[in-house]
């Protein structure tokens, strides 16, 4: 088994393919890929104010309120009002989205996914659970608050720290909330 930890202290803050706001990347593959070429990228993403968001050709988002009271988002003419911390939503990255802040700033928790390219799963987990990674798939799991350990890797992950794994590390425990994020190819 492989575990590649990335730590969240490593992490510069860049600005946001529109230029609203900054981001973190925390993994993409391929590593090092450009903005519009990455088969699946996971990042934090810091927003202050409202506006539009960057849109990406062919890409699936997932959206995950980790800090601050939420976004009311409006993707293509559907209003999704993501106000419920550590909550997964998903929304087609290729549709004209807007996001106004519900109380103030917020840091989300994002995964893009190149549709034509890869699969993708994700979920937020609390507690104790048996953790797999099915054959040809990546597993990163993100630390969103507390400390998640991964006992038989002996990895213990801080706040927005994260492990990147290619085979199943047995038993995660988590005394916060953890994304699970499972991506596999086409």
């Amino acid at each position: 088994m492989t575990v590649r930890v990335l730590r969240a202290a490593d992490r510069t803050a860049v600005p946001w393919k529109n230029g609203g706001g900054v981001t973190r990347e925390i993994a993409a593959s391929p590593d090092g890929a450009p903005m519009d070429a990455f088969d699946w990228r996971i990042s934090l993403a810091d927003a202050g104010a409202d506006g539009p968001f960057s849109v990406f050709l062919d890409v699936d988002r997932t959206l995950t309120v980790v800090e601050g009271a939420g976004m009311d988002l409006t993707v293509g003419r559907r209003r999704t009002l993501a106000d419920e911390r550590y909550r997964p939503y998903n929304f087609p990255g290729d549709e004209e989205t807007e996001g106004r802040l519900l109380g103030g700033p917020v840091v989300n928790f994002n995964v893009m996914r190149r549709r034509s390219r890869t699969a993708c799963l994700t979920s937020v987990v609390r507690g104790e659970l048996l953790v797999a990674v099915p054959s040809g798939s990546t597993v990163v799991i993100v630390a969103l608050d507390g400390t998640t350990v991964l006992d038989e890797a002996g990895v213990t992950l801080g706040r927005y720290d994260a492990a990147v794994l290619d085979a199943s590390p047995g038993s995660l425990h988590t005394d916060g909330h953890a994304a699970i994020v499972t991506l596999l190819s086409r």
